[in-house]
C-alpha cells in the first residue's frame, strides 16, 4: 500500500468512529416512560341533608360571640355538626309518617308515647336532641349571666332560698350525671320550678314539665376547651346564661 491509500484509509477511519460512538450512546441510553396527562378528577358532591320538616336554626350570633368562655371551635363543631346530625335524623325517622305529620318537635317530644313504636327511640334520640340544642342555643348570649327578673327571680327564691343557692345546686347538679346528658332548671304546670337531670337526650317535657336552662353535659359540649374539667365549663356556661330569656320563658303559658 503506497503512502496515499494509508492516508485514505486513516480518513474514512476517523469519520466513521464519531457516528459509531454516537450509535452506540443512544443505544446505551434508557428508555424514559411516556406519561399519559389525566384529566383533573372532579370532587364527588356532596349528599344533601335529608329533607323534612325540621330545620337547622341559626344560632342567632356569631359563632365566637361567647368567647372566652365558650369556645368558637367548640361551638361550630357543637350546632354545625351535632346538631345538624340530630336534625337530618329526626327527619329521616318522621318521614312518610302520617300519624306524626304536621307535629312540632315539642310536640314529639312530649307525647311521646303517642309517637309509632317503631321510630319512637329515634324520635327521643333525635327529636330530644333537636329540641333541647334549638333550647340552648337561645339561652346563651354574650355577657349573660346576670339574674332572672320578676316572676322567675321569686320562683327561684322560693324554690332554693336564693339565686347563689340555685347557682350552687345547679352545679352540683350538672356534675352528678353519670355519662351523656342534661341538667335542668324547669317548672311544672302550677309554676313551682325545680332542678332535675336527664340522661342522653331526654327532656323535662316527656314527664310534662318546660324546660326553662339547660346546660348540655355530654363532651362534645366541652372538651376541646375544658377537656375532663366539667366543673370549669359549668361556672364558664353560668357567664353567658341569657336569664332575659329564661325569664319569658317561664312566663310564656302557652
Amino acid at each position: 500500500m503506497d503512502r496515499r491509500q494509508v492516508l485514505k484509509t486513516l480518513a474514512l477511519g476517523a469519520a466513521a468512529l464519531p457516528l459509531a460512538q454516537a450509535t452506540t450512546f443512544a443505544d446505551a441510553a434508557p428508555t424514559m416512560p411516556v406519561v399519559k396527562a389525566t384529566a383533573p378528577t372532579t370532587p364527588a358532591p356532596v349528599a344533601p341533608a335529608p329533607a323534612g320538616p325540621f330545620t337547622l336554626p341559626a344560632l342567632g350570633y356569631a359563632i365566637d360571640a361567647l368567647e372566652p368562655h365558650l369556645d368558637a371551635q367548640t361551638m361550630q363543631i357543637h350546632h354545625d355538626k351535632h346538631h345538624a346530625a340530630y336534625v337530618n335524623n329526626l327527619n329521616k325517622a318522621v318521614a312518610g309518617r302520617k300519624e306524626v305529620e304536621g307535629w312540632s318537635v315539642e310536640r314529639l317530644i312530649r307525647d311521646l308515647a303517642r309517637v309509632p313504636e317503631d321510630i319512637r327511640g329515634a324520635v327521643r334520640n333525635h327529636g330530644g336532641g333537636h329540641a333541647n340544642h334549638s333550647l340552648l342555643w337561645t339561652s346563651l348570649k354574650k355577657d349573660g349571666g346576670k339574674a332572672p327578673t320578676a316572676e322567675l327571680s321569686k320562683a327561684i327564691d322560693t324554690a332554693f332560698g336564693s339565686f347563689a343557692a340555685f347557682g350552687e345546686k345547679f352545679t352540683a347538679a350538672s356534675m352528678s350525671v353519670f355519662g351523656s346528658g342534661w341538667a335542668w332548671l324547669s317548672k311544672d304546670a302550677t309554676g313551682l320550678v325545680r332542678i332535675e337531670t336527664t340522661p342522653n337526650q331526654e327532656s323535662p317535657l316527656t314527664a310534662g314539665r318546660v324546660p326553662i336552662v339547660g346546660i348540655d353535659v355530654w363532651e362534645h359540649a366541652y372538651y376541646l376547651k375544658f377537656q375532663n374539667r366539667r366543673v370549669e365549663y359549668a361556672a364558664a356556661f353560668a357567664n353567658v346564661i341569657d336569664w332575659d330569656a329564661a325569664s319569658a320563658r317561664y312566663t310564656d303559658t302557652r
